[in-house]
């Protein structure tokens, strides 16, 4: 039995819909083992694009069936609504009549079914995470589920250090506590020092994020696929701008605040939402800051690096393999979509630094696109909000690692970028990195100066490039990926310990995945990046 609700001015509450619900505290980036099956897109039918659905959305159609009323729904009334000219699912708790998307959806109506009539939030979350749901199907949305269909995720509470602060209540104990971090702080008149140890050794690229606005502090720590927060509203106002040391094989941070006034503080301040808290990173949503354009650089005819500067009160660690998501209102609808930094250049002649204020974003701008065209329009001095770094990319399989290999369709040459630098200045045991670049034509080859020189004066790098609708003139390799190819390029001598990077399209990526297991590289030997 269905209940209307008619109290419109109720409703809100009722359903409990966040005003800011992206992402879902389960979001984490797309980037998975070969193990993991991504989505295959599919073609859509002209007008059938993202920007097609958001207008649809919005031209005042009845998408739910409803005349515009909020039901609450029973496990049994959603199993009803499981056929293709009739489909519910579920959403964290919220119930969406997703038959007016079917032929929207980039993944096809099969993808879109699985979900049909019952609680699609885990088959969401496997290859929708980072896509804010509540924004996309708000014109569909039917109720809430009378039943709960999601529980809060639970977060690990320490001690508290000596701050002069009251910890929250304590959560279920992690299995090792002696492996959990700890924070201190200390003061001077004039500053406050903070200082988190991590019990481990920390990747010199660093692994810290620190966001400080208004008085408000927030800390967050990288431990492989765990998150280590601080979250303080400061005892006293600080300047906004903080310094950040870090002791790499002692697992010591150091994050230094100057105070407005000079003075001793009696506290450090009080404990904001999951301070001093240890957890899965991926039940933590990403946390945005407005980053202001400050230069767009062309790259190639349809690409660009963008520039982006962090706010003066962030500090942020941007380690290889890792993305950040930028977010935009597009005609009403937030729109998301994750890019993965890359170095100003492939090389330099000191070091590429993973603090710097700036983040350099190497982007494809499509014309019939919705998010691109907009970045691509965005004034200079404007701002767009920033998350931190996100993915569950480790450096730990590239110990001991002798043969690198990476391959990369078009734009998914970016991730590989920071790992070449990586493999080149800082693993010694890899003795050869190569980068297999799938392109369609000359033209689209990004950075090609920069990877030839790199490969005339570097023993240990080598580039191959790879064109699917080559001229008459192209002297190099031509084709797509296929077993052949790889067979030849990716040599295993005697003694060697291979890796394998895979990122492109996602037709590509999942036709590599498929060869190199034919190949007998194994699960452990492949990565592949997932967007």
């Amino acid at each position: 039995m269905l209940r209307f609700i008619q109290n419109w001015s109720s409703v809100h509450n009722m359903l409990n819909i966040p005003s800011q619900s992206f992402p879902a505290p389960s979001s984490q980036q797309r980037v998975s083992p070969s193990a993991q099956s991504g989505r295959n897109k599919v073609s859509l039918k002209p007008g059938h694009s993202l920007m097609d659905w958001i207008r649809f959305a919005k031209s005042g159609k009845d998408l739910t069936g409803l005349r515009g009323r909020l039901i609450e729904v029973t496990q049994d009334e959603l199993q009803k609504h499981n056929k293709r000219d009739d489909c519910w699912t579920c959403i964290r708790g919220m119930v969406y009549n997703v038959t007016p998307y079917m032929d929207y959806h980039p993944g096809g109506e099969e993808e879109l079914m699985k979900a049909a009539g019952i609680d699609g939030t885990d088959l969401f979350d496997q290859v929708h995470r980072w896509v804010n749901h509540e924004s996309m199907l708000k014109e569909c949305l039917v109720g809430r589920m009378t039943t709960k269909t999601a529980t809060a995720s639970k977060a690990i509470t320490l001690p508290s250090s000596s701050t002069g602060l009251t910890p929250p209540a304590a959560g279920p104990p992690l299995p090792n506590k002696d492996s959990q971090p700890r924070y201190d702080w200390f003061q001077t008149d004039a500053t406050v020092h903070l200082a988190v140890y991590a019990k481990r050794k920390i990747p010199s690229s660093g692994c810290v994020t620190v966001d400080l606005k208004a008085g408000i502090l927030r800390l967050e720590v990288l431990l492989g696929k765990l998150s280590y927060m601080i979250h303080l509203d400061l005892a006293r106002k600080v300047e906004e701008n903080v310094s950040v040391h870090t002791a790499f094989s002692v697992g010591k941070i150091q994050v230094t605040i100057n105070k407005q006034t000079r003075g001793k503080w009696t506290s450090l301040g009080q404990p904001l939402e999951f301070h001093n808290t240890f957890l899965c990173k991926k039940k933590r949503g990403p946390f945005y800051r407005d980053c202001r354009l400050v230069s767009k650089m062309e790259v190639t005819h349809n690409t660009h690096v963008f520039r982006l500067q962090l706010p003066g009160g962030t500090v942020m660690h941007m380690a290889a393999g890792k993305h950040v998501y930028l977010k935009a209102i597009i005609e009403g609808t937030e729109i998301v979509r994750p890019y993965t930094p890359v170095d100003q250049n492939l090389v330099s002649a000191s070091s590429p630094s993973a603090h710097e204020s700036d983040l350099y974003l190497m982007i494809k701008v499509y014309p019939d696109g919705v998010f691109t065209p907009y970045l691509n329009s965005l004034q200079m001095g404007k701002n767009i909000s920033v998350s931190g770094p996100e993915g569950t990319f480790s450096l730990r399989p590239l110990r001991d690692v002798t043969h690198l290999y990476l391959l990369a369709g078009g734009t998914g040459f970016t991730p590989m970028v920071r790992l070449i630098n990586l493999a080149l200045r800082e693993v010694d045991t890899i003795r050869t990195t190569k980068l297999l670049f799938f392109n369609k034509q000359e033209k689209d080859i990004l950075w090609r100066c920069q990877l030839d020189d790199l490969a005339a004066f570097n023993e240990r790098f080598q580039v191959e490039y790879i064109l699917s609708e080559p001229s008459a003139s192209w002297t190099g390799r031509k084709g797509r990926v296929d077993e052949i190819l790889l067979n030849d390029l990716l040599v295993r001598p005697e003694g060697s310990k291979c890796y394998v990077c895979v990122c492109g399209p996602s037709a590509f990526t999942e036709q590599t995945l498929g060869l190199l297991k034919q190949l007998c590289f194994s699960e452990e030997e492949c990565h592949a990046f997932k967007g």
